[in-house]
């Protein structure tokens, strides 16, 4: 199941990303790392080409059978 952060929601919201471009992120994405700052993040970038190609970020936190939605955004230094 997935939950979402205060703050992911406010910036979903925001930045206009859509809740299955999120989910495509998290099922299928291009690659994913973990964050340098914090190692129970995981950083997921997936290539939205309905936004324009642009590389979605999402950042979370599996917590059992549930993904905690940290934060997402578009990337735009992303490099795989």
């Amino acid at each position: 199941m997935l939950r979402l952060s205060a703050h992911a929601r406010t910036v979903i919201e925001a930045r206009r990303i859509e809740e299955a471009w999120i989910e495509e992120a998290l099922k299928s994405p291009d690659w994913t790392e973990s964050d340098p700052r914090d190692c129970d993040v995981i950083r997921a970038f997936k290539r939205i080409e309905a936004f324009g190609g642009r590389i979605l970020r999402v950042a979370y936190i599996p917590i059992g059978s549930d993904i905690l939605i940290v934060t997402a955004f578009f990337d735009r230094g992303a490099r795989q």
